[in-house]
Parts: C-alpha cells; structure tokens; sequence
C-alpha cells in the first residue's frame, strides 16, 4: 500500500513537466559551490527530483533544512533516522505530514546536485536579516515540526529564517497551474472517462459512482 501511494505521489508530482517544484536556474549559476566558500546564515538551494530544496547553513560543513521523513514514524532508532533522507523517505514523509528540522552535512543535503547561494535575495528582492540572525533562528527551529507541504515546507521554513516572513515561490506556482487545470474545460471531459475507466476495471458500486460524478460536476461549475 505504501509502495502504491509513493508510486502515484511521484507521478503526479513528475506528471508537471513544468517544472512547477524548481526554481528557475540559470545555467552560468549551475556550478559545484565548495562548502568553504558559505557563511554561517546562508540560504542554500539545490534540485532534488521532484522540486527544489532549501537549507540555512550554519558552518562547519553543516546545513539545517526542513526534512519530510517516514522514519520517525516508523522507528524510534535514531542510527536508523540519521541517515540522509532517501527519495522514497521524504515522498512517505510528505503524505504522512511527518518531518522535522534537521542538521546534516552539506554533501547529504545536496544529495549529489549543486548548490546555489542566496539566489532566493535576488528573486524576492527582499531585505536579508543579519547571517547570524539568520542560523540561530534556523537553530531554534531544529527537532519535529509541522508540515504541510503547500502551507510550511522546507521554503517556508528558510524564507522565515533568512527574510523573517514565510513564503514559497514553489507553492504559488504549483496553485497558479492547478487554478489553471480546474478552469480548463477539458478537464471534465478527463476525469468523466477516467471515471468510467474506474467504474469498468473495480465494478459500480457507490465508492466508484460517487467520484465519477462529484469530481466532474465540481470541476465544471469551478470552470
């Protein structure tokens, strides 16, 4: 059942080939950043499969950053938890809601991909607090949080530490589509024939009809 939902999670996160989750990279920026070159309060970006993801640094090699994590709930193990957040672990995590701020090393937090530095100050044109302001409020945050991946993630988490208000340009584009897939039309011709599809392969029974109607007739009278 796990297995299912991670698979289906994925897909509709990959589904937007539009990069809905990722920040727009330029590509002069898309070079290795050396951990010894980062200041202690420094906001950190890589691409991870499914979206961008942020981290404050906070010296000595070390980068705390909102985790998704299914671990905790299935383990109290803290040699079992430690290790660095798998795919397959932060998409279990998300569906849960379980995550929590955590301290790895820069090399786990950036899973293999490149690093970008404080690109966010140029994007949100927003005024940066104090670098060491910045780590000892990532610091105080650190241990089990709640999470809600279009309302607290890991942006919201970096873009309060470093700009003192939350927000998450990954979230207002991923709303933007959706906005923009409910008011397409041909939505409802969709989900009635996957409906139907539903109905053929599991039989006619009030979980399947439901759906296949409501889903429809509330996507037309938003349309």
């Amino acid at each position: 059942m796990l297995d299912s939902l991670t698979f289906l999670f994925e897909k509709f996160l990959l589904f937007s080939n539009f990069k809905l989750f990722q920040s727009l990279w330029r590509e002069e920026e898309k070079r290795a950043v050396r951990s010894s070159v980062f200041r202690r309060g420094d906001l950190l970006e890589v691409p991870r499969t499914l979206f961008t993801h942020y981290g404050i640094y906070l010296g000595e090699n070390r980068v705390a950053h909102l985790m998704p994590d299914i671990m905790p709930v299935l383990t109290s193990n803290k040699q079992l938890i430690k290790p660095v957040v798998t795919n397959k672990r932060l998409i279990l995590g998300c569906i849960y809601k379980s995550a929590s701020v955590r301290v790895d090393s820069v090399e786990d937090f950036a899973y293999g991909a490149q690093i970008l530095v404080n690109d966010m100050d140029m994007q949100l044109k927003w005024q940066a607090l104090a670098n060491e302001d910045v780590a000892r409020r990532a610091e105080k945050q650190i241990g089990s949080i709640q999470y809600s991946l279009l309302w607290n993630n890991c942006e919201h988490f970096v873009t309060y530490c470093r700009y003192g208000t939350p927000a998450s340009q990954q979230t207002d584009r991923f709303c933007c589509c959706l906005k923009s897939i409910i008011r397409d039309k041909r939505s409802v011709a969709l989900t009635v024939v996957l409906g139907a599809v539903y109905i053929i392969c599991f039989g006619l029974a009030p979980s399947t009809t439901v759906p296949t109607i409501l889903i429809p007739f509330t996507l037309w009278m938003a349309g």
